[in-house]
């Protein structure tokens, strides 16, 4: 049996062991910590080297999008999770597949070097140590996983004066709470997710917080059409397949139908698939209010203040840098996996193209706009079928292109660090899909099951998606990507509404696609409970056709076409 080292127990470790059982690998994984969650394993002082969140931090995934393919959450979770429930169902994930029992907790990994006969055998020789004995071991391993997550070494931008700054300056790295904030002036330094939420958290307690920008940003909220999670409809096949200049302009047409971006200045000069969106529902109301305040660039600070590029001067207290990370892998040599300007040559961003056997693959260092828990899993569904022999990798030629084609689509975007490992959610995990077997055959389901391939096409690409067919499949998947929605706003209804004050119906709230009867499995209609009215019912009636439920993606899709036929006339 074939050994696997994984280095790390957050969300790519405990995929990445599971993965190993399910093809009959022994996983030994490291976990420097004394628990499982990486990031999200929260603890009220961060530590260097080690991924952290904030206190109030939200994951601005919804649920059923961000949990792994043939394991949702319980119905009863939050539609966006906070990080306590972020680590409770990776604790749920690990207990039920019995994860546990492989990992090696206080166990730092020190070095991972090729061993002797590695051209003939590609293994790998990893040298740890235990904070439990104190020692430093050696052992030899037929394949290695990476699993350190790249949210874990603070980018500290330099600025000039700020030497002689008497305030408080940290990372959002270190930010735990607004408390030690309180009654004092804080600039918060860039407009990412964490810069947002931070601002937003600050401003409950500051006096004063004001958001420096160099660039701008589009906004989108985590609360979609008709309070839908906006992850969940944007993740839609049938959105994805219209042009890239409609799917921008129609992003920026919606996020201006919630908040003009340009009336509270932030709006950039980059078009909104040129950047990673900012994630918040909070901002402009704060801004409203005159909690935020929005601030150019840095160009200096003074002992007390700081002078911004157009040349306003704000006395402040503390400044905290949401500047994100360098991606650095420190127990590999750089021959091995080199990250420069957070730029990598990974193949797929996983395999070093360059070795002789595909023995190592980094796991989740990758920026897509969508959740990192299901990609991390598929990748590791992908390296542990390389490792057995089952699938193999291209010829070194190809893989190059398709490295290229990669540097060619990012240097689409702005040019920051943060937009070096940037991919769309649907096509990076269709294309691990595709080399794995598992990818859906939508046309094949339009035969076999038309509710389900509506589902699929129209609907949230739910990661069940890819456990529908091929290796891994699984028996829940159907109903866990029809159930998904569903699911996703159990959690709402803590109040149960009487009858007598549903004043509208229910129907208004959904899409419906009519298809001839022949084309459906057994004739009967997809639309049932309380989607029904008294229109869908008589259509069919009267008619050859059944009424199939769709979800808002296709209303979204309507939309989007509307916005874009009407910048058009104007």
């Amino acid at each position: 049996m074939k050994r696997v080292a994984i280095i790390g127990a957050g969300c790519s470790g405990l995929a990445a062991i599971k993965c190993c059982l399910d093809e009959g690998l022994q996983p030994v994984c490291f976990e420097s910590e004394d628990d499982i969650g990486g990031l999200w394993n929260y603890t009220d002082s961060a530590k260097y080297g080690k991924g952290s969140v904030y206190k109030s931090c939200v994951i601005n995934t919804s649920k059923e999008m961000m949990a792994f393919s043939d394991f949702p959450p319980p119905k009863h979770f939050p539609t966006f999770l906070p990080h306590k429930y972020v680590l409770q169902y990776f604790k749920l994930y690990a207990n039920n597949f019995g994860l546990l029992d492989y990992i090696n907790f206080r166990t730092s990994v020190e070095s991972i070097t090729q061993c002797s006969d590695f051209d003939q055998t590609g293994r790998w020789k990893v040298t740890y140590k235990s904070d439990n004995s104190g020692q430093t071991v050696s052992e030899i391993f037929d394949g290695v996983l990476v699993c350190t997550g790249h949210h874990t070494y603070p980018n500290k931008p330099t600025f000039d004066g700020i030497e002689n700054f008497r305030g408080t300056a940290i990372h959002s790295h270190s930010y735990r709470s607004p408390q030690q904030f309180a009654d004092k002036k804080v600039l918060v330094v860039g407009i990412g997710n964490s810069a947002v939420d931070i601002a937003v958290d600050l401003s409950n307690t500051a006096s004063e917080v004001y958001l420096s920008t160099r660039r701008g940003a589009w906004v989108i909220g985590r609360k979609g059409f008709w309070g839908y999670p906006a992850d969940a409809v944007a993740n839609c096949r049938l959105l994805f397949q219209l042009p890239r200049n409609v799917l921008q302009y129609s992003v920026e047409k919606m996020a201006n139908f919630n908040f003009d971006h340009e009336s509270y200045g932030i709006k950039p000069k980059h078009r909104s698939l040129e950047a990673h969106p900012t994630i918040n529902d909070d901002l402009p109301i704060k801004i409203m209010t005159g909690k935020i305040r929005i601030k150019p660039d840095v160009h200096n600070f003074d002992d007390c203040g700081v002078v911004f590029e157009d040349g306003s001067y704000e006395r402040i207290d503390a400044v905290v840098y949401a500047t994100g990370y360098s991606y650095k892998i420190k127990f590999l040599d750089e021959s091995i996996v080199k990250i420069e300007n957070n730029k990598t040559d990974l193949y797929k961003y996983m395999f070093p193209q360059h070795l002789k056997h595909p023995t190592l693959a980094v796991v989740g260092l990758v920026q897509a706009i969508g959740a990192v828990m299901p990609i991390s899993e598929i990748q590791c569904r992908w390296f542990t079928r390389v490792l057995k022999g089952i699938n193999t990798l291209p010829p070194l030629s190809d893989m190059m292109e398709d490295i290229e084609a990669k540097h060619l689509h990012n240097s689409m975007h702005i040019q920051s660090q943060r937009h070096t490992l940037q991919t769309f959610w649907i096509q990076y995990m269709d294309e691990i899909a595709e080399k794995i077997g598992c990818k859906p055959n939508l046309k094949r389901l339009f035969i076999d099951d038309p509710r389900l391939a509506l589902h699929c096409l129209c609907g949230p690409c739910f990661p069940a998606q890819y456990r529908l067919q091929g290796p891994g499949k699984w028996n829940g998947a159907r109903a866990s990507i029809i159930g998904g929605m569903e699911r996703s706003l159990a959690p709402l209804k803590s109040r149960i509404l009487p009858q007598n004050a549903k004043i509208t119906d229910s129907s208004c709230n959904v899409t419906y696609i009519a298809v001839p009867k022949w084309l459906t499995s057994n004739g009967a209609s997809c639309v049932d409970g309380t989607a029904r009215s008294a229109f869908v019912e008589f259509y069919e009636d009267k008619t050859g056709f059944v009424v199939l439920y769709c979800t808002p993606g296709v209303f979204v899709l309507v939309f989007m076409l509307h916005a874009t036929c009407s910048a058009q006339s104007v």
